[in-house]
Parts: C-alpha cells; sequence; structure tokens
C-alpha cells in the first residue's frame, strides 16, 4: 500500500491549531474505541503541546479504556520542571481525561540505560498499533528523541531493531533520555505532528526536501511510506 504524501493543515493562531488538532485526535480516538477494548494514544513533551493538552482533555470519550504514554522522556523524576511525565499529569490528565491510564517512561533505575529494558516491557502491554501518536519537533529537527548527533541515533533509526524503546545519551548541558524507537513510532494507525512558530515552520519545509535523514532526523517520519502522516502548524 502507497502512502500519501503528509497531509498539512495550518492555523494562523497556535490555539485555534490546537483545537483543530484535539478535535482530529479525539475522533480517532471514539473510532478506536467503537472497535476496540482500548484505545491507545503516544504523546510528546515540550512547550508547544500545552494548549492541544487542555483542549483535549475536555472531549467527551471514553477515557476510562484510553491508555497514554510519551514518544520520549528525559530521566529526570516527575517532580523536575523538564519531565514530560509531569507536563502530562498537570495539562492532560485532568477534567473528563483524568480517568485514562497513564504508563510513563521514567522508572526507578538510575540512568536510562539501565532502565531500557524495563521500559520495554512496560511499553509491551500497550495495544498496538497505536491508535494515535502525537509528535514535536525541535529547531534542530529532532522529534521524539531522535538527536541529530546522537552516538545511538542509526540504532533508534534502523527499521529492523526489536527495541520499542531507546536510552539516548546526554549531550552537554542536556539530560539522559528515553526515546521510542523509529518503528515503534511507525507501529501506529496515525501520526501527527505539531509544531508552532515561524522557525519552526522553516525547518519543517526544509526537512520536507531532500537530505539526510541524520541531519534532520524528523524527515523518518516524513518519509516513510507505513502510516499516515498529518502536519499542524502555525506561525
Amino acid at each position: 500500500m502507497t502512502i500519501a504524501p503528509p497531509k498539512i493543515f495550518s492555523a494562523t493562531d497556535p490555539e485555534l491549531l490546537a483545537g483543530s488538532l484535539a478535535t482530529a485526535v479525539a475522533a480517532l480516538l471514539r473510532q478506536a474505541l467503537a472497535a476496540r477494548e482500548q484505545a491507545s494514544l503516544v504523546v510528546s513533551g515540550g512547550t508547544t503541546p500545552g494548549p492541544f493538552f487542555i483542549k483535549l482533555r475536555q472531549k467527551d470519550l471514553a477515557w476510562e479504556r484510553v491508555v497514554i504514554t510519551l514518544a520520549d522522556e528525559r530521566w529526570l523524576a516527575p517532580e523536575y520542571e523538564a519531565s514530560n511525565e509531569r507536563l502530562v499529569r498537570s495539562l492532560l490528565l485532568r477534567d473528563k481525561a483524568g480517568q485514562a491510564t497513564f504508563i510513563p517512561l521514567k522508572n526507578r533505575a538510575v540512568t536510562a540505560m539501565a532502565g531500557e529494558e524495563e521500559c520495554c516491557r512496560v511499553l509491551a502491554r500497550i495495544p498496538r498499533p497505536f491508535d494515535v501518536v502525537v509528535l514535536g519537533m525541535g529547531l534542530d529537527g529532532h522529534t521524539a528523541s531522535l538527536l541529530p548527533g546522537s552516538p545511538r541515533l542509526a540504532e533508534a533509526l534502523d527499521p529492523d531493531t526489536r527495541q520499542d524503546c531507546m536510552a539516548i545519551p546526554p549531550v552537554p548541558g542536556q539530560h539522559e533520555r528515553m526515546t521510542l524507537t523509529l518503528p515503534a513510532l511507525l507501529h501506529a494507525r496515525q501520526i501527527f505532528l505539531h509544531c508552532t512558530g515561524r522557525k519552526k515552520k522553516q525547518v519543517m519545509l526544509e526537512a520536507l526536501t531532500d537530505g539526510p535523514v541524520a541531519l534532520l532526523p524528523v524527515r523518518a517520519i516524513l518519509r516513510q511510506q507505513q502510516t499516515p502522516v498529518h502536519i499542524y502548524w502555525s506561525t
């Protein structure tokens, strides 16, 4: 089956974009719940998804049958401000979405490398394919924690890897991370790429052109022929 090129949805206002994305994601989750016992949702951290989380948590659906996890995580306890788990718990798992089941990536291991095996075991319990994966993108072209220049980038992008997640060594000034691998992210029914701001839009436009995946790893999501991708962006 041939997958169509990514569809692009745009809005001039980030709040309007967040509302449109929340409506689209909720519709897919309802569709999944009508067909199966559980629905699965993968979300991302960072500064962009806050308004989307707030709008999504207000949607009417059987949240008690939805399982949520993260595309990646800094290896920090959830009380730290930079923790993606903290963001999800404070902005998404509230109101109606408070009944959802959340599966964090961070566990009790001291390092992400030490926690990798347990993290993979926990992720294996989530129904596959994921119904919806919502990814962001950094100004350096990374998505999840598929970071340009990372010594494990090639491993994490390997289509033949059997690992659902992979520990990512820290770069100077940054934290060690855990990321879903490319095959895990692509084992989904629908992927959304959500980005806001003029600079990120320029990076996304560049990523849609030819060039090395290692330079802009989000290209691995945009170029694949396995899972439909919708891009939601605003300036």
